[in-house]
């Protein structure tokens, strides 16, 4: 398994894809691994050479037991495309990845040939996320399980897969207590919002007809705004879009990897 050191903890990242293809980075949310983008790989390997990276905290990278911050986050990511050997990449990235992308695009413009924003946001509530960490930190991940799951997937994919629900439920209740919580206070303590008009990528902001987390109305509407030029598509999902939209996440994707020059 291929590991990048990075700020005293091990990174866990994947390539697949022919080498001459545009280059790719895929970034999982908080309380998911690199698997989420499972369903829209097929898509995506036919156009790109990809980079999975687990996020700190998550699927097979460490997790240390500490508050973790937005530029570590994005720093864990530089290590995974050195270790790559790619200098430069597009930057997807799912909630948390969303931030983690626009936080590297700010702190390393040069490394950042695009950005695929999907289902995040620049601002969220802090109080709210003061008391998940807290939470964790008092009863496991367990005790925000119920919480995190309505917001993942929307009832109507659950009735139609509940498979996925399943696994999705079994993968949260599995990871590290501090992985969740340390990722959580990142997004708790991010300090992007006011600095996104520095942002000189082009960018893609993708949202959810039915994501009650990072919606267009309060979210997605401020990265528009804010990050000159952005293009937006909605798309006929909850939070975790890869799951319920792959097919259209991708095509979504594709298509905008096309306007970067």
């Amino acid at each position: 398994m291929p590991f990048a050191r990075s700020h005293e903890a091990d990174i866990y990242w994947k390539v697949e894809g022919e080498a001459e293809r545009p280059r790719l980075v895929l970034l999982n949310s908080i309380g998911t691994d690199m698997d989420l983008w499972a369903p829209a790989l097929p898509a995506l390997r036919r156009e790109f050479q990809l980079l999975r990276v687990d996020t700190r905290g998550h699927g097979a990278s460490d997790a240390p037991h500490k508050d973790y911050e937005l530029a570590t986050l994005a720093r864990d990511v530089e290590a995974a495309m050195d270790a790559a050997g790619w200098p430069s990449a597009t930057i997807a990235g799912v909630s948390l990845g969303g931030m983690i992308a626009m936080q590297l695009a700010l702190d390393a413009p040069a490394r950042v040939e695009g950005l695929a924003l999907v289902c995040t946001s620049a601002t969220m509530d802090r109080a709210a996320w003061t008391a998940r960490v807290n939470k964790v930190r008092t009863d496991g991940v367990a005790g925000i399980v119920d919480l995190a799951m309505s917001r993942f997937l929307s009832p109507d994919f659950v009735e139609e897969r509940p498979e996925v629900a399943a696994t999705v439920r079994r993968g949260l209740l599995s990871m590290p207590s501090e992985g969740y919580a340390g990722c959580a206070a990142a997004i708790r303590d991010m300090t992007i919002a006011d600095r996104l008009p520095q942002i000189a990528c082009r960018a893609l902001v993708v949202t959810g007809e039915r994501d009650t987390s990072t919606p267009y109305e309060g979210h997605g509407e401020h990265l528009l705004a804010r990050i000159a030029g952005a293009q937006h598509v909605s798309l006929p999902a909850a939070h975790l879009a890869p799951l319920e939209a792959p097919e259209a996440l991708a095509t979504a994707i594709l298509e905008f990897r096309k306007s970067i020059p």
